[in-house]
């Protein structure tokens, strides 16, 4: 008898479906609650979430959002649909389309009309308290393509 062994961290890791949740999720949080406790859930969801990468960006800087993102794109198959420009003291990244986005309506549903905080209000979490800012340039709820900049704030801002 042969018999084989496997560990959850010898399979590939996907999670696309999360976004089906959280999509469902948010909208019903907006709808019972109206989008202010959107924001706010988003808020908390970050602050404990992300703790790792904003102890990693008040260490490193910009340089850990960029890695972050980097292999976030990689797990997601997304990789080829994003471009990274960073300088001392900005991180532009430009998304050609979100995969959460496209996994949702692939699966067939409507995108939650606060589904864009998912960006703005987590990287602004994720830098809160740090050197850092983060500004949404662009974001097209249809593809999920967007303009996204952290940047350094000016000395007492």
């Amino acid at each position: 008898m042969e018999k084989m062994e496997r560990k959850a961290s010898d399979n590939k890791y996907l999670h696309k479906d999360f976004h089906i949740g959280l999509n469902f999720g948010i909208g019903y949080i907006a709808k019972l609650h109206g989008d202010s406790a959107v924001v706010v859930y988003l808020r908390e969801y970050a602050s404990v979430f992300h703790k790792p990468l904003k102890d990693a960006v008040a260490q490193y800087g910009l340089v850990a959002l960029e890695d972050y993102f980097r292999k976030l794109y990689e797990t997601e198959e997304a990789a080829d649909d994003i471009l990274f420009e960073r300088s001392e003291d900005e991180l532009k990244i430009f998304i050609e389309k979100c995969p959460a986005i496209t996994h949702i309506r692939k699966s067939g549903n409507e995108i939650a009309p606060m589904f864009i905080e998912t960006t703005r209000t987590v990287n602004e979490e994720i830098v809160q308290g740090s050197p850092y800012a983060f500004e949404l340039i662009s974001f097209d709820i249809d593809t999920g393509k967007s303009e996204q900049r952290f940047y350094k704030k000016e000395a007492g801002k």
